[in-house]
C-alpha cells in the first residue's frame, strides 16, 4: 500500500521478443529492428547488416544462389567506393549454407578478420569488402539448433 493509503500496484511492463540471440557473438550489437528483420528471414535465406562505410545501417537479404559484391554498378550488392574492386566477391547459397568467395580483388575479402579466398559463413561472421564492415545472419529456421 502507499503510504497515501492507496492501492499501488505493479505496472512494470517488460517489452521486446524472446527471440533467441545466443547465436550473437559477443561484441555483435544489434537493434531491435535488427533482431525482428533476422527473426523474419524465411528458410533458405539470410541477412547481411553493413557495420561501417557509407552505408552504414544498410540491410541486404540473401536469397538467391549467387549474390554479387562489387563497385560495377550491376552488382547485388553495390559499393562506390574505390576500396571495393569492380568484381570483389560472390556470396553462394548450396541448401542452407552460405560461402563468400573472392573474386580476385585487390584489397581482399575478409571473414572475421583472415584474409580469405573462400569462406562457409555463420552466424555473425564479420565480413570486410573494402572499407566496409559487415554481419552476416542466417534464417533461424536454418540455425543447426532449430533442427535439433
Amino acid at each position: 500500500m502507499h503510504r497515501s493509503g492507496e492501492q499501488r500496484h505493479d505496472v512494470t511492463q517488460t517489452f521486446g521478443h524472446d527471440s533467441d540471440l545466443s547465436f550473437v557473438p559477443f561484441g555483435v550489437e544489434l537493434t531491435d529492428v535488427e533482431q525482428s528483420a533476422i527473426a523474419a528471414l524465411p528458410a533458405g535465406s539470410a541477412l547481411l547488416l553493413v557495420r561501417s562505410g557509407a552505408l552504414a545501417g544498410a540491410r541486404y537479404l540473401l536469397d538467391t544462389d549467387v549474390t554479387t559484391v562489387g563497385r560495377h554498378p550491376e552488382a547485388d550488392i553495390f559499393f562506390d567506393d574505390v576500396t571495393v574492386s569492380r568484381r570483389h566477391a560472390e556470396i553462394t547459397r548450396n541448401g542452407s549454407t552460405f560461402e563468400i568467395i573472392d573474386q580476385r580483388s585487390l584489397n581482399g575479402t575478409y571473414v572475421n578478420g583472415e584474409r580469405v579466398d573462400r569462406s562457409v559463413l555463420v552466424d555473425g561472421s564479420e565480413l570486410r569488402v573494402g572499407k566496409f564492415r559487415l554481419n552476416f545472419f542466417v534464417s533461424p529456421v536454418d540455425r543447426p539448433a532449430a533442427n535439433a
